[in-house]
């Protein structure tokens, strides 16, 4: 990495004394040393320093002295004339440049600019910037084939949806699911009892009801996966119920799998997920063709326990987590691809010279090369180098970058609020600009001029400019962390002990957002993304649900803390096909009494408001005044 420095040119002016006729004079203060050595200074000036005499022992110090830095300087100006070196002026040559100049040609004045924007370039430093207008070359772009690419002839919400998650990839997981739960059965010692030892078969009906659930759980939220079927009445949500058995979710939820680990590729840290990734990825690619403005970033997903390729990235909310780099569209904010960070072994093609990040960027611009889209990076990925690569392949860039990057122009130290410095080497810009700090970017599809921000300086009462590379920059970055913004409010992964699992869910909640994008660019309507998933949710259960049998039995319902208060009156209870007009319910407070002894009464009356059956006399009265009835 260069470091960036600013040193001026060292040049040697010559101030004469002028008189009261304008014309240089000799200063009167003069000493007669300096007259005489002036006498023999016009034979030095041609003379090489060898054909120099030598000074005698008599002449005294100061002559010496100057004598000395007389011969310095004509050897200095043989050695430039015969390297042919001169100082540079942001990567231009100074013609006619001299270490020395004589009294009869002093070098013209330099304005304040221009002294300011002279540096010394050293041999191995960046070469080819200058200050000068910038015009980005144009690249035609065909907007006509972007959009959605797939047809629907009926595009619901939850048919959206099943261009990502379809019939073949479900079925490949129900697949593995109900071979990892034979796995676990054999591994389960003989004579132990549990959720698995009524296992059956899990089917695709069933998978799609399995992960709407759990899609519904990232809107209802709740503290314990065991909560969404409790009988407490301030807690209870009587739907889930209605959907699986607490037992039967969480047995599901266990065996869940998606490889078959006989036959799996150990080598790969992701062969848990890769059949998942490698679908949806290729399903992202597949239904649609991104707009020009591309952009990539990163989010990271929480996970504390045990991985290899756990990251720990101290600016981000969590900390510890697993990488995702992303590809966005930026009008429409669609995943167009991602990749999961594994260290060395991360799928990407390495680009000699770009380093790890650059061959990040190339490797997810692979499929969208030579069409002359735009992708904007932040300062993780930016660099000269990466820029140039990507003009040669017809694909425009603009991004912050650090100061100190290989092949960096050379700025002023010193920028005043708002003032901003353009360079070129032709085919990039960079530009440093001063807001709140100073900021360095780079861009090939920007020209070098400033722009309007539509705000007012707040003390001078200006309106605020900032360079147009920034501004476009600031609204097209965004598109990676609004996905994470909007999956966090509704997201479906939960706490787990196998991070396949999370992550799993976490492309779940991609392949939705994808889904509402698409959903949104087909049919035209705008619903929120949460409206969105209620409706596909809807629409999944009424194709593949099939109703479950009312729980019989079970712990007893929690009591209902407005028992004691409000307004409770005695009602018939409703009468269901089997029992007819003789329909009965055991009463609730002569089965659980403590004032007496216990009993197994049937009745037909009962509280509605507090769903329970109770008797007539005295049963339904000591129930709503007895805090221990």
């Amino acid at each position: 990495m260069e470091e960036e420095t600013e040193d001026p040119v060292n040049t040697r002016e010559r101030h004469d004394y002028h008189g009261s006729s304008g014309e240089p004079q000799q200063h009167p203060d003069d000493d007669e040393a300096e007259k005489s050595l002036s006498r023999s200074e016009h034979q030095m000036d041609n003379a090489s320093p060898s054909a120099l005499p030598e000074s005698p022992c008599r002449t005294s110090p100061s002559s010496t002295l100057l004598l000395g830095l007389k011969r310095l300087s004509v050897w200095l100006v043989d050695c430039r004339k015969t390297t042919g070196l001169s100082g540079t002026v942001r990567g231009e040559e100074k013609k006619g440049a001299d270490l020395t100049q004589s009294n009869e040609h002093p070098s013209p004045p330099q304005d304040a600019g221009a002294a300011a924007n002279v540096v010394e370039v050293e041999e191995d430093g960046p070469r080819g910037w200058r200050s000068c207008h910038f015009k980005p070359s144009e690249r035609h772009f065909n907007d006509t084939l972007s959009g959605v690419q797939s047809t629907l002839p009926t595009p619901s919400e939850a048919e959206c949806f099943k261009l990502f998650l379809d019939k073949e990839l479900v079925e490949s997981v129900v697949q593995e699911t109900n071979r990892y739960s034979h796995e676990l059965k054999e591994k389960t010692a003989p004579g132990v009892k549990g959720k698995l030892s009524k296992w059956v078969n899990t089917t695709i009906n069933e998978m799609y009801t399995f992960l709407v659930t759990v899609l519904l759980m990232g809107l209802v939220k709740k503290g314990c996966m065991r909560d969404y079927w409790t009988t407490d009445p301030m807690l209870q949500t009587p739907f889930f119920q209605t959907l699986f058995s607490q037992d039967r979710f969480l047995v599901l939820l266990r065996a869940l799998h998606f490889v078959n680990n006989a036959t799996a590729n150990l080598a790969d840290p992701l062969h848990k997920i890769r059949n998942v990734l490698s679908s949806l990825t290729r399903a992202f690619g597949r239904v649609f063709v991104p707009h020009k403005d591309l952009c990539i970033d990163e989010f990271l997903v929480a996970w504390k326990g045990r991985l290899a390729f756990r990251r720990h990235v101290p600016s981000k909310r969590h900390r510890f987590g697993v990488k995702f780099f992303v590809l966005c569209d930026c009008l429409t904010g669609y995943v167009q691809d991602l990749i999961i960070y594994t260290g060395t072994t991360t799928d990407i093609k390495h680009v000699e010279g770009l380093g790890i990040s650059g061959s990040v960027v190339i490797t997810m611009l692979q499929p969208h090369l030579r069409k002359g889209h735009a992708v904007f990076v932040d300062s993780r990925y930016s660099s000269p180098a990466l820029f140039q690569y990507l003009l040669r392949e017809k694909t425009g860039a603009c991004g912050p970058v650090r100061s100190n990057r290989k092949g960096m122009p050379i700025f002023q130290k010193k920028l005043s609020k708002g003032e901003a410095e353009f360079q070129t080497n032709g085919e990039i810009m960079a530009v440093k600009w001063h807001g709140k700090r100073h900021v360095h970017v780079l861009s090939t599809v920007h020209a070098s001029k400033m722009a309007d921000t539509g705000t007012l300086d707040y003390v001078t009462g200006e309106r605020k400019m900032m360079p147009d590379c920034v501004l476009e920059y600031n609204k097209k970055i965004g598109a990676v962390d609004k996905v994470d913004m909007r999956n966090s409010f509704v997201e479906c992964a939960r706490k787990s002990l196998k991070w396949y699992k999370k992550q799993f869910f976490q492309l779940i909640d991609i392949a939705l957002l994808n889904g509402h994008i698409v959903h949104r660019q087909v049919t035209g309507q705008v619903i929120s993304y949460q409206q969105y998933r209620v409706n596909l949710i809807r629409q999944i259960l009424e194709d593949h649900h099939t109703p479950r049998r009312p729980c019989t039995g079970g712990r007893p319902a929690s009591d209902n803390p407005l028992r004691l208060t409000g307004r409770h009156f005695p009602s018939d209870v409703p009468r269901t096909t089997q029992q007819g007009k003789s329909t009965r319910r055991h009463c609730k407070v002569c089965q659980t009494s403590t004032r007496r002894q216990k009993r197994r009464k049937m009745t037909k009356y009962m509280c509605e408001p507090c769903n329970t059956a109770l008797c007539a006399v005295p049963c339904f009265g000591e129930y709503h005044t007895l805090k221990h009835y």
